[in-house]
């Protein structure tokens, strides 16, 4: 099977961007032994003007092989779907 990325950027003390990491680690937990291998990376808006610039409106976001997914509120289903489709 194929190895995805997810990467979920933020900021420390957000709580969406908490909630969006327990979506996160509760869709991948749950994804069938033969599914896609999940690398994960988490990246914040303050440690990078670029990402500050481009996101700060929107976090958290959640892209999928550098593509966005979602952002603000991540719906698992919608999420599960995802990274299952490829």
């Amino acid at each position: 099977m194929s190895t995805l990325h997810v990467t979920l950027i933020g900021k420390p003390g957000c709580h969406l961007c908490d909630d969006a990491r327990a979506v996160i680690d509760e869709v991948v937990a749950g994804l069938p032994s033969d599914g896609p291998t999940i690398e994960r990376e988490e990246l914040s808006i303050l440690d990078d003007p670029a990402l500050h610039e481009r996101h700060w409106e929107e976090i958290p976001v959640v892209l999928i092989d550098g593509r966005v997914h979602n952002y603000w509120r991540i719906d698992p289903d919608r999420l599960r779907s995802a990274l299952l489709a490829d």
